[in-house]
């Protein structure tokens, strides 16, 4: 076996440049990555509970109509025949559940205070509430009303409407929502059946003319309890087919997206809220962008009390004539589910807005194909991550395998190659006579067919799988909460920071044990150890999940290699390697970290 600094690679190893250059750039992005998650992954003080009382604002109609009128103005409980109104004298809610979530309505703006998804908790332990407690009080509640006209929208939102149906109710239900004072009126229905999609429809008419009026979700989702994670927020959309997600960085208040729309949905890592309007070719969609002030929360859980600035985003979908009909869909991005609803006047489905990112395809087969396992074969998601790395590596053991093949005809020609750069050795390195030895080296390469690459080809083909993975697991909603022995969270950091130790050791095994023919020795030697103290810096914060498979990976990596070793290709690379130590003896070079079988 070859040794990770060998002595015989000296001053005439051919420098692997493609290689390490390949190194770097990994290095570079991981580095980047982890720095910005862990610098921005700050605990958040957890949800506490909205107040549902508010001051009243008067609803002003757009400007150019003839009147305004005060949410106030009305005391009846119902509707008065005699005063031609229609608003409640007091505040109350209305619940309605299925299987899936539980959503409380209050009739003040005919907006959601709380909407609780059955099958999911908090990294708290409680209920998720998708309805962002500090955020919806400052900018809006869930299916709000978002008009172009300020003091229209606020009146709206604090408007007393008179519920169909109260109380606590299950689904199938349809629940309406009316309000009318002076000039303005407004009708909002809500039809909930066994799944995750709501019906809605909206009217606002001032004078008897529909006003453009919008269903909105304003302000970021209730899992949204660590700072880094609103820092995943987006605004995704389709149109003319053609899916689009906006980070939040990028998201500009106010902005109108124009018809045709088949969908308007904001999401986070885990969970959307996406409005599927009826009439996608009349549709338009507003995104929205503020900013709220949250409390850190310290490690031993106690609020330091120093403000962060986290963004917030949302949306809200509408109709150019006035009236709202569309399906909200709010729940998890389960590929499972969102491929199972359908958008109107396409045969396309929610599915794109479970991305990847830029691995997005190679990272879709690998969750197909971990979900596949999971179904099929291990019931535990530890263990389809387990199953999908021993399979990957049995993939890719024959390019190992060509690997060392590649390797063996270098160390074949290391002596050759020497002996060509000791010839050139007196010309400075800007020398046109460099060029010379650079012809005759790959003469004698083509000669004895070594491909420079040929044993790069194992990692040319892992770090896409690396990275594909690297996009996808802490994504996955299936995996959030998933358990694996001491884990109880496979898209969460290892809370004993176990798997990272394995992670420096099997990666340092992975380093002693590979034969490097042609690399430098002291990028050899960087590589022996910086690697393995990088990868389990990259694991210490990151998805446990990621580090799992980096970790069985390593482990499989290490038998195969101790089995390449003993093969005739292995002992043969091992003993051309001793060859050349002893002629070498007593070089400084010859001070090395021996390899071992």
């Amino acid at each position: 076996m070859a040794e990770i600094k060998n002595p015989n690679q000296g001053k005439g190893g051919t420098s692997n440049t493609s290689f390490l250059v390949m190194m770097v750039v990994m290095l570079g992005v991981f580095a980047g990555l982890q720095f910005y998650r862990s610098k921005q992954k700050q605990p958040l003080q957890p949800p506490t509970a909205q107040t549902q009382s508010q001051q009243s604002a008067p609803i002003s109609a757009p400007t150019g109509s003839k009147a305004s009128f005060n949410a106030n103005a009305v005391k009846a409980p119902a509707a008065s025949a005699a005063a031609d109104a229609i608003a409640a004298s007091a505040e109350q809610t209305t619940t309605i559940e299925n299987e899936l979530y539980k959503i409380t309505f209050s009739n003040r703006g005919a907006e959601v205070r709380s909407w609780i998804l059955k099958k999911f908790k908090s990294r708290y332990g409680g209920p998720l509430d998708l309805v962002n407690a500090a955020a919806s009080k400052e900018y809006g509640f869930p299916l709000s009303l978002y008009t172009y006209d300020a003091g229209m929208t606020r009146g709206l939102r604090t408007a007393l409407f008179v519920p169909s149906v109260t109380g606590n109710l299950t689904s199938p239900q349809t629940l309406t929502f009316r309000y009318h004072q002076g000039n303005v009126d407004v009708t909002k229905t809500f039809h909930f059946d066994s799944t995750y999609v709501v019906k809605a429809e909206s009217t606002v008419k001032v004078d008897d003319a529909p006003v453009r009026a919008l269903l909105s979700w304003p302000a970021g989702f209730g899992d949204q309890e660590q700072v880094g994670d609103y820092n995943s927020s987006r605004i995704n959309t389709m149109r003319n087919g053609k899916s689009e997600g906006l980070e939040f960085k990028k998201v500009t208040g106010g902005e109108t997206l124009n018809a045709p729309l088949q969908y308007a949905a904001t999401d986070d890592a885990y969970f959307v809220a996406a409005f599927l309007p009826d009439n996608p070719g009349s549709a338009t969609a507003v995104t929205l962008h503020n900013t709220i002030d949250v409390n850190k929360l310290m490690k031993d859980g106690k609020v330091s009390g120093k403000p962060v600035d986290v963004p917030v985003v949302g949306v809200a979908l509408g109709d150019t004539d006035g009236t709202t009909s569309t399906r909200v869909y709010v729940g998890p991005k389960s590929a499972e589910v969102l491929k199972a609803i359908p958008v109107s006047g396409s045969s396309d489905t929610l599915e794109p807005l479970l991305d990847f990112g830029f691995w997005g395809p190679i990272a879709k087969f690998l969750f197909w194909f971990l979900n596949w396992i999971h179904d099929h074969i291990a019931s535990n998601w530890g263990w389809a991550i387990v199953a999908l790395t021993v399979v990957v590596n049995l993939v890719l053991l024959p390019f190992r395998f060509q690997s060392l093949k590649s390797g063996l005809k270098m160390q074949r020609i290391q002596p050759q190659m020497d002996a060509i750069k000791a010839k050139y050795a007196k010309y400075k390195v800007t020398d046109p006579k460099r060029a010379d030895m650079n012809a005759e080296i790959m003469a004698l390469q083509k000669d004895n067919g070594v491909n420079m690459l040929g044993g790069c080809v194992p990692t040319l083909l892992t770090f896409p799988l690396l990275f594909a993975m690297l996009g996808m697991l802490p994504k996955v909603v299936e995996l959030r909460e998933a358990h694996w022995f001491w884990l109880h969270d496979l898209t969460a950091a290892d809370p004993y920071h176990i798997l990272p130790i394995v992670m420096v050791l099997s990666q340092f095994l992975t380093q002693f044990y590979m034969p490097a023919p042609g690399m430098d020795p002291q990028q050899q030697k960087m590589m022996a150890f910086m690697m393995p103290v990088f990868s389990g810096f990259i694991t210490w914060n990151y998805s446990s999940g990621l580090a799992l498979y980096w970790c069985v990976g390593n482990l499989m990596m290490v038998a195969a290699q101790l089995a390449m070793n003993q093969t005739k290709e292995g002992r043969e690379m091992r003993e051309l390697a001793a060859k050349r130590a002893r002629r070498k003896v007593g070089s400084p070079q010859a001070k090395t970290i021996q390899g071992k079988r």
